[in-house]
């Protein structure tokens, strides 16, 4: 028997780190994420999603936002209802950037900084950002809508030298 593949309807991106060091500067990582046109995939984001900020609609919202990395688990998480969104979107990018208030940082100066993506209780993708660990800021999901409606997820790690304001202009760009 076939079953119908319905895409993916709500994820949440998780996203944690270590505390800085005594008597150092903290860490502030940023969970980012762009919404695309359908009839402009990889134009200009309609809008952005990040700290103290949720979508228009209310379907992406950044439920926790840590400026340090103090706490258990997954510091910072957003909530992405790709099935909400209406059919005028066609692609989500979501990213990682690291505030550079303090002098320039890469992925590689912040320790034990990670990722995880759900959909419910399984995980779609779960990583360190080792393999950018040079870069600044970073791709870490694309979701795309087909023809049908139905939200696809490919993970997309790509890491960005620039700052965070750059970054959400070209974190959509393609790959």
């Amino acid at each position: 028997m076939n079953s119908v593949h319905k895409g993916i309807k709500k994820v949440e991106v998780g996203l944690k780190w270590d505390p800085s060091p005594a008597g150092t500067p903290p860490n502030d990582l940023d969970i980012i994420a762009a919404t695309y046109a359908a009839d402009a995939p990889y134009g200009a984001p309609v809008y952005l999603v990040h700290f103290d900020s949720r979508s228009p609609d209310g379907t992406i919202t950044l439920n926790r936002d840590s400026r340090t990395g103090q706490g258990f688990g997954f510091d910072e998480v957003m909530t992405l209802e790709l099935d909400r969104l209406a059919p005028t979107f066609a692609r989500v990018v979501v990213g990682v950037a690291i505030q550079q208030e303090t002098g320039q940082k890469v992925f590689g100066d912040i320790s034990n900084a990670a990722f995880r993506i759900r959909e419910g209780h399984h995980n779609l993708a779960e990583s360190d950002l080792s393999a950018v660990s040079g870069s600044s800021a970073a791709t870490i999901a694309q979701f795309t809508r087909d023809d049908a409606g139905a939200w696809s997820f490919r993970g997309v790690v790509r890491g960005f030298d620039v700052d965070p304001t750059t970054f959400a202009s070209l974190m959509g760009s393609e790959d």
